[in-house]
């Protein structure tokens, strides 16, 4: 956990701030020009950038007594890196902006800028600058460029009939983790952690791209909601087999102990992360793909061929703290 006791933002200043959150960051070869400057320039070889921007805010998106400001970090990268992937890009660059209220311990700044700049060097991306700024509360924007690698970008909109729905990753492990830390239950680490940390299959979008899928989302709405995007997108309907998406033993244990349903985490909880794609038949599924579903005539997504009851998922202005 970060130093609480130890000098505040405000102590030390915005510069040399900036100038402890970038000490000693790795940058890749695509980086040509990194922090330090008024703008950094990246390499794309593909001459094309896949972009995303991402924030999250304490008490809306995450709270230091669930999370380590370190965790904080991680999951900042995570959700941006998947939005890349989703389009079968690789994240070669990001970019953050901080905001903190000016009594903030600095070792709080220290600890999520390097949970940001290791997820990212473990992607073999570098953090070529950002902002800081006072707030009310911390809030975490990053944004991400990502190189294509000559791929045709894999939109919502080019599902078609006939197509296989794919998964890679899991779904409703985020959502459980959450209800768990709400409900102060103990026994569920790895549930928890998925929350704190998604874990995206990164390699798994541009892999999907190479085998020619059609279309891609990453799941961080939830399954039904971000299924379903991609289902107006394409004008098409979608169906879900259950049978492939059924609650595993964590998420019924954790469901029974807490008198909740886990087809809601699995079909509505978001923040796992985990990529969909549509595949044309008959096309190999790459390794970490899954089917689950099929592209129909019509629109909406079903569950087994009827809606899916309960809640369709997340969305910023719903009601809740946290998330």
């Amino acid at each position: 956990m970060a130093d609480q006791t130890g000098p505040t933002v405000s102590d030390i200043g915005e510069f040399p701030a900036i100038a402890r959150a970038i000490a000693g960051r790795r940058q890749p070869r695509t980086t040509l020009v990194g922090p330090g400057h008024d703008s950094a320039v990246v390499a794309a070889a593909d001459g094309r950038i896949a972009v995303s921007t991402d924030m999250l805010v304490e008490g809306r998106h995450f709270r230091f007594d669930w999370s380590s400001p370190h965790e904080v970090g991680r999951k900042a990268v995570a959700q941006n890196g998947a939005d890349v992937a989703a389009i079968g890009a690789r994240p070669v660059a990001f970019v953050v902006g901080l905001g903190c209220p000016p009594e903030t311990p600095a070792a709080v700044l220290d600890e999520i800028s390097a949970g940001i700049g290791e997820a990212a060097e473990a992607l073999g991306a570098g953090v070529v600058g950002g902002d800081l700024v006072q707030a009310r509360e911390v809030i975490v924007s990053v944004t991400v460029l990502g190189d294509l690698g000559g791929r045709a970008p894999l939109l919502r909109s080019g599902a078609r009939p006939g197509d296989v729905v794919a998964l890679a990753g899991n779904v409703g492990r985020s959502a459980a983790g959450l209800a768990v830390l709400v409900a102060g239950l103990d026994g569920y680490r790895d549930l928890v952690d998925a929350h704190r940390v998604p874990s995206p299959p990164y390699d798994a979008g541009p892999a999907a791209a190479d085998a020619g899928a059609r279309a891609g989302t990453d799941i961080s709405d939830g399954l039904v909601a971000d299924l379903g995007h991609i289902a107006t997108a394409s004008d098409v309907a979608i169906d879900v087999d259950r049978a492939a998406i059924t609650p595993d033993e964590r998420l019924v244990a954790a469901g029974a102990e807490l008198g909740a349903d886990p087809w809601e985490w699995v079909l509505a909880g978001g923040e796992d992360h985990a990529l969909a794609a549509c595949f044309p038949p008959g096309v190999m599924l790459p390794s970490g793909w899954r089917r689950i579903g099929t592209v129909r005539q019509g629109r909406g997504v079903t569950v087994d061929g009827r809606p899916p009851a309960g809640p369709g998922g997340w969305h910023s202005f719903s009601p809740g703290t946290s998330r």
